[in-house]
This record gives C-alpha cells, sequence and structure tokens, in this order.
C-alpha cells in the first residue's frame, strides 16, 4: 500500500470513528465546523470564509436549480443510491468511483453556482426515498380501516376479511440478504404474519415468475408464469407450508399478469360483503414488456373494491419509481423495505388491521383506545424511519467529498469546505422540517379519524406553498 493510501486511510479510519460518536450527539459529519444547531434556521448559505475565489473569467450565470422547499418537494425527489457505502472498503470506493463519474468537474476555480450545481448532482446520487405528508395519509387511512368516520365503503369492515399476498418469484428474489436469499427472507416474515391473524381470516397466496430462468430463451415462459399456490381461505399451517415451498426464485418478473390472475382469484369475493386487502411484493421493476399500472388500476376499479399495498423489497430507484405508480393508480401505499425486518414490520400493519377486524366482529363498539395507541406508535415509527434516511444520506454525502478530495483530488480544500457546509446546512433543515411534522401530529391520537385526516391535509397544504 502506497505512503499516501495509508495516510488517507488512517485518516478516514479517525474520521468515521469520531464521526459516528459524534453525529449522535450533534449530527456533525466530516469537513465541519461544530455549531449550535438551535443556531441554524434553515438552508442559509455557507460562510464567506469558506467560499472559494471565484473565476474571474467566468461571466455567464449557472442556472441551478433550487433545493425542496417542503416536505413534499422533498418526497418527489427520484431516489437515487439508497445503501451505505463505507468509503475505506475497497469494493465500496469501486462503487463510489462509478456513481460518480459523471459529476461536473470543479477540479479548477468553480463558482459558487457551479458549486451548488455540483451539490445538486452528488445530492441526487445519493438521494433517499423520503416519505412526505401525503404517504403519512395514505398509511393512516389504512391503519383506520373500520373506522365509523370513514365514508369510503371500501373501507368499511364487512363479514368477511381476505388477505390476499402476491409475492415475486423472479430469479433475483435468489440475491443474498446477509445470509439468506431475498425469498427466505419473503417466507419467514409471510409465515409470521399469517399464522397470527385472527381466527377466520381468510388468506391466498400467489407468486409469479416461477417458471424458466433469466435468460432471454425463457423470457416468453416466465412472462406467462404466476400460480395461486395457496387458494383464498382459512390459514392452515401445513398446508401453507407445503405451498410456500413451491416459490423458488427463477425467472422474469410478470408484474401485470399477476394483478390480472389476482383479481380472478377474488372474482367471488365482491366488496359489499368483503373486505379485500391485497399485498403486492416485488423486488424490482417488472421485466415483461407489460404495463402493471393499467392492471392494478383495473384490479382497484373492479367491484372487489380491494386496498391495495404495495412492498418494494431492497428495490432499485427505477423499481421504486414504477412500484410507486401501481400504489398510487389503486390510492393505496407504497413502502420501500430494505431487509427482512422491513418487510415483517409492513406485513404487520395489515395484522393490527385484522385484529381490530377480529374485535369488530365480536363487539359493536369501536376500540378507541387501540386506535389512539397505535397512531401515536406508528408516527414515532414514521419519523425514526425518516431520521435514519437523512442521516445516511448526509454522511454518505459528507464521506464522499471528503474521498473525492483526498483520493482524487476533484476538488480544492475550498470547494470541498463550501459543499461540506452546504450539506450540513442542507441536512439540518430537512431535520427540522421532519422534527416540526412529528410535534404536529403527536395530537393525532387524541383525534377521530377525520379530524387527523383534516390536520394532515393541512400540513399538506402549508408544505406545498413555496
Amino acid at each position: 500500500m502506497s505512503k499516501k493510501q495509508l495516510i488517507l486511510t488512517g485518516l478516514l479510519i479517525m474520521a468515521l470513528t469520531g464521526c459516528n460518536e459524534e453525529t449522535k450527539k450533534t449530527g456533525i459529519v466530516p469537513g465541519e465546523e461544530i455549531s449550535n444547531k438551535n443556531e441554524t434556521s434553515g438552508k442559509s448559505e455557507p460562510s464567506n470564509d469558506s467560499e472559494p475565489e471565484k473565476d474571474s473569467e467566468t461571466n455567464n450565470k449557472m442556472i441551478v436549480e433550487p433545493l425542496p422547499e417542503n416536505l413534499n418537494e422533498l418526497a418527489a425527489l427520484t431516489p437515487g443510491y439508497t445503501g451505505y457505502l463505507a468509503v475505506i472498503e475497497v469494493n465500496n470506493q469501486k462503487k463510489i468511483d462509478e456513481l460518480t463519474k459523471d459529476l461536473p468537474d470543479i477540479s479548477s476555480k468553480p463558482s459558487n453556482e457551479e458549486l451548488d450545481h455540483y451539490y445538486n448532482a452528488i445530492l441526487s446520487v445519493f438521494q433517499q426515498d423520503y416519505e412526505g405528508p401525503e404517504d403519512l395519509m395514505q398509511e393512516l387511512k389504512f391503519q383506520s380501516i373500520g373506522s365509523p368516520d370513514i365514508d369510503d365503503p371500501r373501507m368499511q369492515f364487512k363479514e368477511n376479511l381476505n388477505v390476499m399476498v402476491i409475492l415475486d418469484a423472479s430469479g433475483s428474489m435468489g440475491k443474498d440478504m446477509n445470509g439468506q436469499t431475498q425469498m427466505e427472507a419473503a417466507k419467514s416474515a409471510i409465515t409470521n404474519f399469517v399464522k397470527g391473524l385472527p381466527e377466520n381470516t381468510n388468506v391466498g397466496l400467489r407468486i409469479y415468475g416461477q417458471e424458466g430462468s433469466g435468460s432471454k430463451a425463457d423470457k416468453e415462459l416466465s412472462c406467462k408464469s404466476s400460480e395461486l399456490i395457496y387458494p383464498i381461505g382459512n390459514y392452515e399451517a401445513n398446508g401453507f407450508e407445503q405451498a410456500l415451498a413451491k416459490a423458488i426464485p427463477a425467472g422474469w418478473t410478470p408484474i401485470q399478469l399477476a394483478l390480472n390472475e389476482a383479481q380472478k382469484d377474488l372474482t367471488s369475493f365482491k366488496g359489499d360483503k368483503n373486505t379485500n386487502i391485497v399485498y403486492l411484493v416485488s423486488d424490482g421493476i417488472s421485466t415483461c414488456d407489460d404495463n402493471p399500472v393499467t392492471a392494478a388500476k383495473t384490479l382497484y376499479e373492479s367491484d372487489i373494491t380491494p386496498i391495495m399495498n404495495v412492498i418494494g423489497f431492497n428495490v432499485d430507484s427505477e423499481g421504486q419509481k414504477q412500484l410507486r405508480a401501481v400504489a398510487e393508480a389503486t390510492k393505496g401505499s407504497y413502502q420501500d423495505v430494505q431487509d427482512a425486518q422491513g418487510l415483517q414490520n409492513e406485513l404487520d400493519q395489515a395484522k393490527k388491521v385484522a385484529e381490530k377486524w377480529g374485535f369488530w366482529k365480536t363487539s359493536t363498539e369501536g376500540n378507541v383506545g387501540y386506535e389512539r395507541t397505535n397512531n401515536d406508535l406508528d408516527i414515532f415509527g414514521y419519523h425514526s424511519k425518516e431520521f435514519k434516511k437523512w442521516v445516511d444520506e448526509r454522511q454518505q454525502v459528507g464521506f464522499t467529498l471528503t474521498y473525492l478530495l483526498q483520493e482524487h483530488e476533484m476538488m480544492s480544500q475550498e470547494s470541498h469546505d463550501y459543499l461540506q457546509q452546504k450539506n450540513k446546512d442542507y441536512h439540518t433543515w430537512v431535520e427540522q422540517e421532519y422534527d416540526k411534522l412529528r410535534d404536529e401530529l403527536k395530537v393525532l391520537n387524541e383525534m377521530n379519524y377525520k379530524e387527523a385526516m383534516k390536520l394532515l391535509e393541512d400540513t399538506y397544504k402549508q408544505n406545498s406553498t413555496p
């Protein structure tokens, strides 16, 4: 290892060790001066001390896209690479080099506008998939199924409750995830979910992409493959386990076919007497030249009146975009999960709804205290999840800037300091916005559904105003 590499490695190890501890206390990342967080009121401009010298030959000002001004604009941004890359690991350095190879050149004397443009570019590389107030409204709507305050008939409890899981069995589900495949993780989460449902809840399980392989020669075969491996009915442990064994990662990803077939599965369960909850689980975009959004909309508008939930299981930004569009077409929720526990947590939301349905079946009074407690817990979970995203994003951008300076000399120290300050200011603003939203939402556990939704709608309108 060269002397330069030894120095870099040592510096980065010290930076990582110090930053991990300091971040817990103050949120400071590499390249920043320690300051009182309460003194930062928003996305202030970096101080003049860290401004690089402007190139006198730069006469034409660059047009720089503004950063988000509210949480809804933040949530609307297209996610980039949402994993975390420790810069001291060689393989991660190669990945960072690949992700940042198209960043603008700021090796000379860039203007502030050019640096602002560069910051937008590197931020988009590591953009997290944030959830805004609109996403929270969808979650609250789902959690409030059965509430007497909801006017939508499909959200009312009916005589029967049916839960259908549509599971991706394409070859990519065989990818390793912390010592087990994604399919193994999904099977474990689904099994834990269905066995905890109340008695008399009907469950169904359909897989898709389970035939053929990922080769082009098998595309036609695989894109025609989807099977109802557990017909809708009461849960029986041995039968469900045997059915789930058929879910083996194999081929392509025919999401439209799976949704069309699921509609046929539910044909005899009309929405007037059945509360139908459908979960679509996929680890990526549909790969079969089809249109999942159209199929989802057709299913949603049918007399089955399903309540749709879409879960992206460790998906990339392209997959997130399509799966979110599927959820939007059905006025349902989309959740992005990165591991088995995340998938389990999302499925458990339906378990809570099923428990309320079981209570409704045996009681004529609503369980108000139960709903209030769960609203408060979900708000805490929502804030914690978003908190992790902005911390990861801030640190990833900060460490990457330092790596690009020290390893590749892609910018001057002055440019690096300016960008680090901008990164600090921006993510301080993100933190403050989510803290403010959390505080506003705490009163939800004292409200009924209509009052809570009105609060969220008012928040949404407020955050939509420039």
